[in-house]
């Protein structure tokens, strides 16, 4: 871990980080007393998820009843009365609705409607709202009686996606409709992107570890932009996430530890759902002359296993995947079936990871050209990178160009929510590019 001095503040204070994902959000929390080191901890409890651990997070999910109040939320949401409940009643189940925040590459028809009469921000606002339950509970039972003593002294850190500056005014108003802050006290919400985010954890997870074990947090001079860039190193940070896969590029330096952008941002829809949506397509291609196996709902339950299965165990074009799905008695060896198993080849699989990867690739070349030092090092986080397959294939590509390249082993589910923490404890980026592009 990257040394930290000790708060110098005169009074408590408490950093609150939300993570709000396209799928699955987080918080991780820093209780700022004077004198001592600050440590970044998550929320490891949620309601109806108490037992995950400290990298939980929850689904970004909401039901909404026909009255347009919240009725369930996150894990919640999951519960099987709850599921009952909602098709008896006919609540609204909303999903991705994260995504309505942009219009960037986003057909109509790619995501949920939002429910009547309700705004993306009010949907927002009602997620944050949750979030902060969670927490202050969490907080409340972990540390007795240090609640009381924060709770009008709180700074507030949200993450977005890369290139979603313009939508920087739609989260500050969720998160004073959500009731955490009045309209005067915006100075307490503090905003930053995910790629940041993440180089913070990088740094306070990986680099500190084996480069700057004995070198000291120092926060930069915002006015001395012409230092000498001589003793600096190009890093590029690569978030693969479920949707976006988000690249930044950073020049490092080595001592005093300080950071600053080199290149603008890059953004590509191009995550690890979109393997799974192209492997959807090519299970209905192989099985559209099945009439028992083109069952839409058959069809589902693969593309789910296939999801969290056989996508992350992929290792190899050279052998044979499985897909997993009902009995041990489903069989038809004409379709490649048998035992409840669907055997595709190799090269299938690999092609369906393809198009990400070039994606990847494209982005990290374009932000190499416009880089303003050389790149030494590229990190690969976010849930995406839990695949052998994108690490392997990315790995080849970076290696014979001299990149160190690097997977953390940490939490990395709660890689952004950390390093929204220590973006605001440690300060590390000195400077930012002005401008984000994108890619699909």
């Amino acid at each position: 871990m990257l040394p930290r001095e000790p708060y110098k503040g005169l009074t408590r204070k408490l950093v609150l980080a939300f993570d709000v994902g396209t799928t699955f959000s987080g918080i991780s929390y820093c209780m700022l007393n004077p004198g001592e080191v600050p440590v970044i901890r998550g929320v490891a409890r949620y309601p109806a998820q108490e037992h995950v651990g400290g990298g939980s997070k929850i689904p970004s999910i909401l039901y909404y009843d026909l009255q347009g109040d919240v009725r369930a939320v996150g894990a919640e949401a999951l519960q099987e009365h709850i599921i009952e409940q909602a098709e008896d009643e006919g609540w609204v189940r909303l999903e991705w609705w994260k995504l309505h925040l942009t219009s960037s590459h986003i057909r109509d028809g790619d995501i949920p409607p939002l429910p009547r009469g309700k705004s993306v921000v009010e949907v927002l606002a009602d997620f944050i709202r949750y979030l902060f339950q969670c927490a202050r509970t969490y907080i409340q039972e972990a540390h007795l009686n240090f609640w009381r003593s924060v709770e009008n002294s709180i700074e507030f850190v949200l993450t977005h996606p890369n290139g979603w500056e313009g939508q920087q005014q739609q989260i500050r108003r969720a998160v004073e409709l959500a009731g955490l802050i009045s309209s005067n006290e915006q100075s307490h919400v503090h905003l930053l992107t995910e790629g940041e985010a993440i180089l913070h954890f990088c740094v306070i997870n990986v680099i500190a570890s084996d480069i700057f074990s004995t070198t000291p947090i120092d926060v930069p001079d915002y006015s001395n932009e012409e230092e000498d860039q001589s003793d600096s190193q190009g890093v590029i940070v690569i978030d693969a996430g479920r949707e976006t896969i988000d690249l930044s590029a950073y020049s490092m330096k080595l001592s005093p530890t300080s950071f600053e952008e080199i290149a603008p941002a890059e953004c590509c829809l191009q995550g690890s759902a979109f393997v799974t949506s192209r492997a959807r397509s090519l299970l209905q291609k192989k099985l559209s002359g099945s009439e028992q196996y083109s069952n839409p709902m058959i069809i589902a339950q693969m593309t789910d296993n296939f999801d969290n299965s056989t996508r992350l165990r992929f290792r190899t074009p050279d052998e044979p995947s499985y897909i997993r799905f009902g009995t041990i008695r489903d069989k038809d060896p004409k379709y490649d079936i048998r035992s409840g198993q669907l055997k595709l080849a190799g090269f299938e699989v690999a092609n369906l990871f393809e198009p990400s990867i070039e994606a990847i690739i494209e982005a990290f070349e374009q932000q190499r050209r416009v880089a303003s030092a050389p790149i030494n090092l590229v990190f690969l986080v976010g849930s995406f990178a839990a695949s052998d397959w994108l690490f392997a294939k990315l790995q080849e590509y970076f290696l014979p160009l001299g990149i160190s390249f690097c997977r953390p082993d940490a939490h990395v589910n709660k890689a952004v929510a950390d390093g929204a923490v220590s973006f605001y404890i440690d300060h590390l980026v000195s400077s930012r590019a002005t401008r984000a592009t994108y890619g699909v």
